[in-house]
């Protein structure tokens, strides 16, 4: 079987139709499975012309995957034996697909350092019209909050950057983004970057990533009346962070995955050092604050638990999720997967918010590969969960507890 990059649970109560397990695979292929009676369903043999990275649905039929062929392919699962249609415009793999079921925008990343917009209201057998919305070196992975009003996007330089108050439709036309100060995630004393005149570049930290498309370097002159909210803050504010991990000082670490809490409360990252000595596995809480300004100091989330992971199959990235509540975390660990809480009861992240970083409780372990574990996710309407490994296995398991 072709390795399983990732793993992915179609909603049935959200989309209304059956189950389905559905799983991006090195070698061109995309696998279905009926995840309770683990049926295999359909073989999508040469779905793309290299690697497989990730999978979206759309709604109740359609759904997106993306390669490492720079495309991006849309299905319709009433008939799978060819393409809707085929999306270029990226330069390099494309590894992220998110959608904003409200503007219905399907939003991609890649290795080109590109986040991309497609208008699937709009789209033909040719296609769908496209927009490049935002661009930054080491771009990793990118992700949009539950209601789609912040875009994050990590990097293998150690930074998360994110977009505040996401117009998607806006940036389109716009693609103006007052810059942030530049911080650390612990304190003021490491805020690296310094204030500017009109004219000079805007405030960023030392080595940021962060890069304009189509226009010259960020300053506060670009901010017009048009890109701010009366009393509010400007539409897509970019925010610069490089997030505190444990045991990372001085070492530096390259964020490899990024995921959302599903209420939108925080977001969980895998890290590891630039050394490769060490993994660990974040969570940071949401700080909402007061009125953002282009230059006030901000610092959006906090390190509230983390937990050190096993460092096996250096190099690979492990791919980690939240349950469809919140309260647990599945994240590769060695040949198996740990479900983690963030205390030994599962309770809701709000109810056990530390004042200072606490490890994650470890609540269950689960080992049933022989090979490296790449990739897990829970079943969004089941007490299930499937995992997938370096030599391609796909595990599903019903944990008691």
């Amino acid at each position: 079987m072709p390795v399983p990059c990732s793993t992915f649970f179609l909603d049935r109560n959200h989309f209304h139709v059956p189950h389905l397990l559905t799983v991006a695979c090195e070698q061109t292929e995309v696998l279905l499975f009926d995840p309770i009676s683990s049926k295999h369903i359909k073989t999508l043999s040469e779905a793309h012309e290299d690697c497989v990275n990730n999978i979206r649905f759309l709604d109740n039929r359609l759904f997106a995957t993306c390669s490492d062929d720079t495309t991006i392919a849309l299905w319709d699962l009433r008939k799978l034996n060819t393409k809707v249609c085929t999306l270029h415009g990226h330069t390099s793999w494309v590894k992220n697909i998110e959608y904003d079921t409200n503007t219905r925008l399907l939003v991609t990343s890649g290795f080109d350092g590109n986040v991309i917009i497609w208008d699937t209201n709009r789209c033909t057998e040719d296609g769908c019209p496209h927009k490049k919305f935002f661009h930054t070196r080491f771009l990793m992975r990118m992700r949009l909050t539950p209601d789609c009003s912040k875009m994050l996007i990590s990097t293998s330089s150690g930074y998360l950057l994110i977009l505040h108050d996401l117009d998607l439709n806006k940036s389109l036309e716009v693609g103006s983004y007052p810059i942030l100060r530049a911080r650390r995630t612990t304190s003021s004393s490491d805020i690296t970057s310094s204030g500017s005149s009109s004219g000079s570049p805007g405030p960023r930290a030392v080595g940021s990533p962060c890069h304009q498309n189509d226009s010259g370097p960020l300053s506060e002159k670009h901010l017009s009346r048009s890109s701010q909210r009366e009393g509010g803050s400007p539409r897509n504010s970019l925010e610069v962070l490089t997030p505190e991990v444990p045991g990372e000082r001085d070492r530096g670490n390259c964020i490899t995955s990024l995921q959302l809490h599903p209420k939108g409360w925080a977001t969980l990252l895998r890290c590891s050092s630039n050394t490769d000595d060490q993994e660990w596995t974040c969570v940071y809480e949401f700080q909402e604050g007061h009125t953002l300004r282009p230059v006030s100091p901000r610092c959006s989330l906090r390190l509230t638990h983390c937990i050190e992971e096993a460092n096996v199959g250096r190099g690979y990235i492990k791919e980690l999720c939240f349950s469809p509540d919140g309260r647990m975390i599945s994240s590769p660990h060695g040949f198996g997967i740990r479900l983690l809480g963030f205390d030994a009861h599962c309770s809701e992240l709000v109810d056990c918010l530390p004042k200072e970083a606490s490890p994650l409780k470890e609540i269950r372990s689960l080992y049933s590969h022989n090979d490296v574990v790449l990739t897990t996710k829970f079943s969004p309407t089941h007490c299930q969960i499937a995992s997938g490994c370096l030599s391609g296995r796909v595990s599903l398991y019903q944990p008691k507890f």
